[in-house]
């Protein structure tokens, strides 16, 4: 087996248990390879923007932490 591809799907496995709250998928490319990184919203105490996306996995976790803060703050800040 490709071992990038192993990692990257252990990495997006490991997303989607980490945040629940959210649909993680890779994007496909014009040229049918995997693409970047994509995180869709579906529970609105996980995050703001709707949808969020990362060149890499390192990179949609950082985000999407973020983006658990940001949810966080807009809930604490609402009557």
């Amino acid at each position: 087996m490709n071992t990038k591809a192993h990692n990257d799907d252990q990495a997006l496995s490991q997303l989607r248990a980490d945040f629940t709250g959210h649909r993680i998928w890779r994007s496909t490319r014009w040229d049918g390879r995997l693409g970047g990184w994509v995180a869709t919203l579906h529970d609105p105490a996980a995050g703001v923007d709707p949808t969020v996306f990362a060149d890499t996995a390192t990179e949609l976790r950082e985000a999407l932490v973020r983006e658990r803060g940001r949810a966080a703050a807009t809930h604490l800040r609402r009557p």
